[in-house]
Formats: C-alpha cells, structure tokens, sequence
C-alpha cells in the first residue's frame, strides 16, 4: 500500500518552493520557482509541477497542503501592505503617540469614538455618530477595516457594534482587536489590530491563488497554513487573522531544522531573497517571543518565534552613499 504524501509550499518574497514529504519514504521531490508577485499562482504552480512531475503526478496521494509565507513579514519590513481604516473607541489622539502607532498609521485615516470600557468592563456610552458620517467616504479611501475599543478584552461589546455597522454598510474586510489578543495594552492592541487589517488583501490573494490551482489540479487535501509559532491553522482562521502568519516561513524552517539534524538546541538563519531571520531551538522546540513578535520597526502582540529579522537578503539593493566627510554601504531593505 502507497503511503499518503504531504505537499508543503513556501511563498517567499523571492521564490517559492514546494516539496513532497512521505513519512515512511522521506523527501521525494522538491522544486524552486521565481515568485510571480503579479500573479502568485505562477510561481506556485510551477514549483508544484515540478515536483508532481518527479513522482508521475500522484495528486490522489497527497493527504495534506502546509502553505508558509514571508509575504506577510516582508511586507511590515518594507512598510508595505494595503491602506487600512483605524477605529479607535474610548482613546484619544495623544495615544497615537504610543507603541509606535502613528508611525505605522502613516497617512492612513483614524476615527475616534466615544465609548470603551474600563478595567471592571464597565462601559462609556457608545456614540456612532462620526463613524456613520465617515463610513461613505472611508469605504472608498481604505481595503479593510481595524478596530480597537479601550478595555475591550473585558468587554468587546463596542467592537462588535462597530464591526455590525462597517459590514451593514460596507463590504470591507474587519478586524476587531479581541479576536486577535486577550491581553492588556490598548496603543499596541491597536496596532497589532491595523497591521492585520493591512495585511487581509495580500495573504487573501496567496491563499486564494493556492486554492484556485490546487482545485485545478485536482489536489482536494486540506490547505492548511503555518502560524508564526510554527503550529498550523485552517486557512479560512489565516484570511481572518493574517497577521498570525508572520514569521510563518522562517518557523517552518526551525521546525524542519530540527526534524532534518535531530538537534533539541541550535541557532537557525533563514536567508531568503528579502530578509534574514534567525531563531533559536530550545528543547527540541521553537522558543517563543512571549511579548509578541518584532518585525521590522513594530513588535505586535502576536505569538511566534522569537526571532531577529533584518532587511538584508540575497536580492537586497547595495548602496553607495557619498555624501558627507566619508563614504558608506546602506545595505537593504530595499531589494532589486
């Protein structure tokens, strides 16, 4: 009897790779492929046939899709991602000033709301009034929604209301901060809350590109994503909480790492075309950033991997500045 195949794909900034793993038989296929930001089902399509093509095609045998991306990572590095609405329910604008929140909104727009709660979940009285005036016009400017009432890991109940407005009128994407954390902290809540909201779009998009070629090539296993901390989620759980899929690439390394060397205490480098990262096996496992993990200039309230990311990969633009008494290199993070 042939023993079910595993398909695991990893959509970097660069390039895309695809292996097919048996448990019994180990490594029988793996591929590289440009990754075609335009369309990212090229470049997955054509790492997975290559790797299909090794093994006469088998699709009925694989069992299982491991989707792990750097998409989401590189993307907080370079300050990409799409333009993002922020309600702020219960704060007021000198928050901004916190946890590197203005810096990260940029020009992107803010609505304040008089409402939120305090440590007891005791409430302000909820007022929409400048959300429902705004609502029109934000629908147009942004891609998705993030918002983060004060106090609302007591009590998300101004979140919700807020969210049933946004969906009732709009059809953009939402995010609340207590489907993403449960812990204390409002500014950085809120910022972990507006990464997310940008990121939607694009892990969308490579979740949905994965999917449409899977179904075409009649792969109908699970697709399943790598979290940030290296466990797995369902797909539809990573379209609504991208921001848990950061570091997902560089975690999945540290796990294969220890699967391939059998070591329980190692320091792993991931070198992608974008960024380099480098992690830690404690005890035969990942070791967790239990403040939330760092990426680029904004650490988050997510749970993954403690891991140090540069700008720095093997397609990162090398310049040189003369300016001044003496020369210098600026090595990334912009890539070529």
């Amino acid at each position: 009897m042939t023993s079910p195949l595993f398909l695991g794909i990893d959509t970097g900034g660069t390039y895309t790779d695809a292996v097919l793993y048996s448990e019994s038989e180990g490594v029988l296929a793996s591929a590289k492929a440009l990754t075609t930001r335009h369309d990212l089902a090229i470049g997955i399509s054509g790492a997975v046939e290559t790797v299909l093509s090794e093994i006469g095609g088998a699709t009925a045998r694989i069992r299982l899709v491991s989707l792990s991306t750097t998409l989401a990572t590189n993307a907080l590095v370079e300050g990409q991602g799409g333009r993002a609405g922020l309600v702020m329910i219960g704060f007021q604008p000198e928050d901004l000033q916190r946890d590197g929140l203005a810096e990260a909104l940029g020009g992107d727009p803010v609505i304040y709301l008089q409402g939120g709660h305090n440590v007891h979940g005791a409430e302000t009285p909820l007022d929409l009034a400048p959300l429902e005036a705004q609502l029109a016009a934000l629908s147009k400017e942004v891609s998705a929604v993030a918002i983060a009432g004060y106090f609302a890991v007591r009590n998300p109940a101004h979140e919700i209301a807020v969210r049933n407005l946004v969906r009732e009128r709009t059809s953009l994407p939402v995010t609340c901060s207590h489907d993403l954390s449960s812990r204390l902290g409002g500014p950085r809540r809120a910022l972990t809350t507006l990464l997310n909201a940008r990121l939607i779009s694009m892990v969308a998009r490579l979740i949905e590109a994965t999917g449409s070629y899977l179904g075409k090539r009649g792969i109908h296993a699970p697709l399943m994503v790598v979290r940030g901390d290296g466990a797995l989620i369902s797909a539809s759980e990573a379209l609504m909480r991208p921001i848990e899929t950061i570091l997902s690439g560089p975690a999945a390394s540290l796990v294969g790492a220890r699967h391939l060397t059998g070591l329980q205490n190692a320091v792993v480098s991931d070198i992608g075309g974008t960024t380099t990262d480098v992690a830690v096996l404690d005890g035969g496992l990942p070791r967790l950033d239990t403040e939330g993990a760092t990426v680029g200039r904004y650490r988050t309230m997510v749970e993954a991997v403690a891991m140090h990311t540069f700008g720095l990969g093997g397609d990162s633009e090398v310049r040189l500045d003369e300016g001044g008494y003496a020369a210098g290199l600026t090595l990334g993070p912009r890539r070529l």
